[in-house]
């Protein structure tokens, strides 16, 4: 009896800390946060800060039912060389429902809003460049396409204010993009997309200048541990600088001589936490 009890003890003594150790529900709540750094701000191919090196970070919210908000900026210089003044920032704000599928499949739909602060306040010599889109992606394994249309008046600012005839809202872009995991923190990737532009390439244009083009980009990564460096080339079939065809929609600076289409090297990193 007595060897009886002292078993029961010990196996309640040997019980009780694997009771109070025992792992809580995993929360359906993730909260993230990301810093980095790009030697130049590429948007779609083109260049938001004149070649030079921007810093960048946001914060992100999602649930596990597959709902997600967040926010991202980055410093830039495009909104001051076209409009003169100082917008060094964009800020986006973002939300939307991720899920998958059958084998290997997922989804995304969503909303974004691009924002620069403080530009657009000379509304008779500028349009206003805050833009919002919604977007929806299919991706399968290591492919995804995705479809982003303009809802706002105009994009990023196309358009000549004042004058409806020229507003670029139903602008929309559509992108193939792959990532593929080659293992020891190893990765690549590639993308081309499309942006179109409303009424930039008719009559209704400013000064005759076609916005829409091709860009695409083929990169490489690697974990190292205290974060991810990144190198891709990216590149346009945008109009060069001179051209009288197009080449003025993305020839900024003083003296709109800066091609912010042209093709380039980016080197990054980013800190996830």
């Amino acid at each position: 009896m007595k060897k009886t009890l002292i078993a029961a003890a010990v196996a309640a003594a040997c019980a009780a800390p694997a009771f109070a150790q025992e792992a809580a529900p995993a929360s359906p709540h993730t909260l993230t946060a990301n810093v980095g750094v790009v030697s130049d701000y590429l948007f779609r191919g083109i260049s938001q800060t004149k070649g030079a090196p921007a810093i960048q970070g946001g914060v992100d919210y999602s649930h596990a039912s597959g709902f997600y908000v967040g926010t991202w900026l980055s410093s830039i210089s495009w909104v001051s060389d076209a409009q003169g003044g100082s917008y060094p920032t964009e800020i986006d704000v973002y939300g939307g429902y991720k899920n998958s599928f059958a084998e290997d499949f997922n989804y995304d739909v969503g909303v974004i809003s691009y924002n620069y602060p403080g530009s657009g306040r000379d509304k008779t010599s500028f349009v206003a460049p805050d833009t919002v889109e919604v977007y929806g992606a299919l991706g399968w394994k290591w492919f995804t396409v995705k479809y982003s249309h303009v809802v706002s008046q105009n994009f990023v600012g196309w358009g000549t204010a004042g004058d409806s005839s020229t507003y670029s809202k139903n602008s929309n872009y559509i992108e193939l993009n792959g990532a593929y995991d080659l293992g020891d923190g190893w990765g690549l990737s590639a993308h081309v997309g499309h942006q179109k532009v409303k009424n930039s390439n008719d009559d209704n244009a400013p000064s005759g200048y076609n916005a829409s083009y091709t860009d695409w980009n083929v990169g490489v990564t690697k974990d190292v541990g205290f974060g991810v460096v990144g190198l891709k080339y990216s590149d346009t079939n945008a109009n060069t600088c001179g051209d009288t065809t197009g080449g003025a929609a993305y020839c900024w600076g003083p003296n709109f001589d800066y091609n912010a289409a042209k093709g380039r090297a980016v080197l990054s990193f980013l800190k996830t936490f």
